[in-house]
């Protein structure tokens, strides 16, 4: 992973909404949970960074427990899948897959052909509960993007020399975390 800087979360979110708007009109529109699990990573967290991700990095983001959108199947289980493993599973699921969950399916087919744009990670999962059961506790956690890096490794463009953006909340080495309204403060001794 290569580190491009540290960010404020006003920047996250001014990209994020600049990709993702709550109001654009497409079928389950998940974008207002997405913003939601970024809020969940600043509270949690508080530090960003901007990065970029080879291919293989990508490919081990932990996603969280997702039913495609009141889809039929189960396509990542509460325990959580990495994106590799989950493209194994639509693939292996093919046709049959995609007729039960065809919301879900659609947005693959869109998001194969769309240009490659940020992710939302974490070094851990946030507090919701299709995080609660995951067995992995740290390393890259999805926020956002689950179906872009699914989209693009689908259709074979998670390749050697792919680089990926990324917002990433809680890498080590960026500024201390920021005291959180209600957390006490050591108090200084004289």
């Amino acid at each position: 992973m290569e580190r491009l800087g540290e960010v404020r979360f006003d920047e996250v979110l001014a990209a994020y909404r600049g990709d993702h708007p709550r109001d654009r009109p497409h079928e389950a529109n998940s974008n207002g949970d997405g913003e939601e699990n970024l809020e969940r990573a600043e509270r949690m967290l508080g530090t960003w960074s901007r990065v970029r991700l080879t291919a293989r990095e990508a490919l081990g983001v932990v996603l969280p427990w997702h039913l495609a959108e009141g889809g039929a199947r189960e396509l990542v289980p509460r325990t959580g899948l990495t994106v590799a493993r989950a493209a194994e599973v639509l693939r292996r699921g093919g046709p049959e897959l995609a007729r039960a969950n065809p919301v879900c399916a659609a947005k693959l087919d869109l998001l194969a052909r769309a240009p490659f744009t940020p992710v939302y990670l974490s070094t851990r999962p946030v507090d919701h509960d299709d995080y609660a059961d995951l067995r992995v506790r740290g390393g890259l956690v999805h926020l956002d993007g689950l179906h872009r890096m699914l989209a693009w490794e689908l259709a074979g463009r998670l390749g050697p020399g792919t680089r990926l953006t990324a917002f990433v909340a809680g890498l080590p080495g960026t500024a201390p975390p920021r005291p959180r309204p209600g957390t006490p403060t050591a108090e200084r001794r004289t």
